[in-house]
């Protein structure tokens, strides 16, 4: 006898989880007889990580059967989700059991492809694969002559299907009980965390190019931070309801979700960003194109895998690898267009905000545009500061998954009173770093994405190497080969140009460009600093001296969205530092964050009345 969850209806009949949620509760279990038309029983407690799996498999078993169903959804009692908190990271030590254990998957999947060739991945519409259209591949970046996947570009004919599909699956998935679309991200969580832990991770570093720890942070700890933490903050949304309600009458919010389908482009750089991408619209009840990155395809495809084991109907959220723009050329044309979630370059972004512009007499409503794009990240160190703390600090954050983080640190200012030791440090340091094969776990980095992105970083590098830039020089670093992989050392470059292409363009990948200012010219190269680039997205400030602290984040108030004091500029943690920045680098709708899951829902006030009016008349009027 399965249990079906159960939220709230309101007044006109639709699902109104809303009014179900108090205090981060939210919904209701009822068992039901076999005809599912009478209960048996019924139980009003906290859910732990077991029911959900016994949910959430529930729904996996009856998903295509959940859009026939017409049923009433009463409430009958009231769930609060299990206690969220961060997925522990694992440190991946010599002699561990997980190092061990992903030792494995990355040689299980090396094996595959030396056996039987590079994983198939095809295009998933409404639950059903098809391989059909151009056929590509995604090549190890690092060892750019092996590729990991083959994978089918989605044509015209196919994105017009996923549209229609998606369209015809939302009324049952938004009508689906707010509890039981969060079992299915909750489930998701634990089968990542569990179950799926070393093959995801095994993809994002052979695809990706990252090495142990930066998978962890990103393909397993981060992705399940946001499954995780984005029921509670949806939960936490449907509970803020109207707290005054005149006499004889009841106030209510409505969350619903938007009025179309969601389109999501995701970059390559982080696999849980993907994931984020197209969770946080779906759980807030729409449905979602999923346009992968090409340089990411097959972890993304393994965590769409686990969605659909997790419960998630078809046609939720439809996988189109494909020409981004054929992609866009058929959804941004679509009447039903609601929406695009969005992370990649500043460039692409502004071209589909414009065609989205363009296109605003053909859509039913005005689409939610969300995205988060590129940075010129800095590390500002004042006179006070630690200077081998902050060039510790600058390694990490210029070098670590080779330079290609969003929030990676690009730019550097340091006051002249502590050049010569923070210099010193950072090219020591830098020099250290070992750089080679993912699956060498003492390699530190391994190599940029794609030759696109090598040609490009490369091409600054000569410019400095050619003499064209007489203000600047390599002291580190500076040597790359594309050979093999795309291959690029830790470069550190010193200039005397605040304004040198090396620290107002954004390069994304690992080259750190040192400025020396006066050290008693705090507050001019403050100023300086935040009129340089046309990016805010993260900024760290170095300084033991509070007064300089409380000066520095005045004067840089809008040149980030993340602003770390003596950190990093990089590792923002969901549920900790929601993530996004302003001006170039985005609309700074913070992922991780409630402030994200509230660009995906069109709230509804609701007012009933329970006393009928007996005359037309105001007091006033007699």
């Amino acid at each position: 006898m399965a249990a079906r969850l159960f939220a709230l209806r309101n007044s006109t009949g639709t699902v109104h989880g809303a009014a179900a949620a108090a205090g981060g509760s939210f919904t209701t279990a009822v068992s039901l007889s076999p005809d599912r038309m009478h209960p048996t029983s019924l139980c009003s407690r906290s859910v732990g990580p077991s029911m959900m799996s016994v949910v959430a498999a529930h729904l996996q078993r009856h998903r295509r059967s959940f859009a026939a169903s017409s049923h009433p959804v009463p409430q009958l009692g009231s769930f609060a989700i299990p206690d969220i908190g961060n997925e522990p990271m694992l440190n991946y030590a010599p002699n561990s059991r997980e190092r061990a254990r992903l030792q494995e998957a990355l040689a299980e999947m090396r094996e595959s492809i030396r056996s039987s060739g590079p994983f198939e991945v095809p295009l998933v519409i409404a639950g059903n694969e098809l391989k059909k259209g151009e056929l590509k591949r995604q090549v190890m970046p690092f060892e750019h002559q092996t590729a990991l996947c083959s994978y089918y570009e989605a044509e015209r004919e196919i994105i017009r299907k996923a549209i229609d599909t998606s369209l015809k699956a939302k009324p049952a998935w938004e009508a689906m009980p707010f509890n039981d679309r969060a079992a299915i991200f909750l489930k998701a969580a634990d089968l990542l965390a569990t179950k799926y832990r070393y093959k995801v991770m095994a993809a994002t570093m052979l695809g990706q190019g990252k090495n142990a720890w930066q998978a962890e942070i990103d393909a397993a700890a981060e992705l399940c931070d946001f499954w995780r933490f984005n029921t509670k903050y949806a939960a936490e949304i449907y509970a803020n309801q109207p707290t005054k309600n005149a006499p004889y009458t009841w106030n209510r919010m409505e969350y619903r979700p938007l009025e179309g389908f969601v389109v999501a482009y995701s970059p390559f750089n982080f696999t849980a960003i993907g994931g984020n991408l197209v969770s946080a619209p779906a759980l807030m009840g729409n449905v979602v194109l999923w346009k992968p990155s090409a340089t990411s395809i097959y972890s993304n495809y393994l965590v769409y895998q686990i969605l659909q084991e997790a419960g998630l109907p078809d046609g939720v959220i439809q996988f189109i690898p494909g020409d981004a723009e054929t992609v866009t050329d058929v959804a941004f044309n679509h009447p039903g267009f609601a929406g695009l979630h969005f992370t990649g370059s500043t460039s692409v972004f502004k071209l589909l905000w414009k065609k989205i512009a363009n296109n605003l007499e053909r859509y039913r409503s005005y689409p939610r545009i969300v995205g988060e794009t590129g940075g010129k990240n800095m590390h500002f160190i004042h006179k006070s500061a630690d200077p081998r703390q902050a060039a510790l600090q600058t390694v990490r954050a210029a070098f670590e998954y080779n330079g290609q983080k969003c929030s990676a640190c690009s730019r550097v200012y340091v006051p002249d009173n502590l050049a010569a030791e923070y210099l010193s440090t950072l090219v020591e340091e830098s020099k250290k770093l070992k750089i080679g094969t993912v699956e060498d776990f003492s390699n530190f980095t391994s190599a940029v994405i794609n030759r696109q992105s090598f040609e490009k970083i490369t091409g600054y590098l000569q410019h400095i190497k050619d003499g064209k830039d007489a203000t600047s020089r390599i002291v580190a670093g500076g040597n790359f080969s594309d050979e093999k992989g795309f291959v690029i050392e830790p470069t550190v470059i010193t200039t005397t140009d605040p304004r040198a292409r090396t620290m107002v363009d954004e390069l994304f990948g690992p080259v750190v460009t040192i400025f020396t200012y006066p050290a008693e010219k705090y507050e001019e190269t403050l100023e300086l600093a935040d009129s340089t680039s046309q990016y805010a997205l993260t900024c760290s400030l170095f300084a033991r001296d509070r007064e300089a602290v409380i000066v520095g984040s005045n004067k840089l108030r809008n040149a980030a969205g993340n602003f770390y004091i003596n950190d990093k500029s990089t590792g923002a943690v969901v549920g900790q530092q929601a993530f996004g920045g302003a001006r170039a680098s985005g609309t700074n709708d913070k992922a991780g964050s409630a402030l994200n899951l509230l660009r995906w829902v069109s709230p509804r006030t609701i007012k009933e009345s329970f006393v009928p009016l007996e005359d037309v008349l105001y007091p006033s009027n007699i």
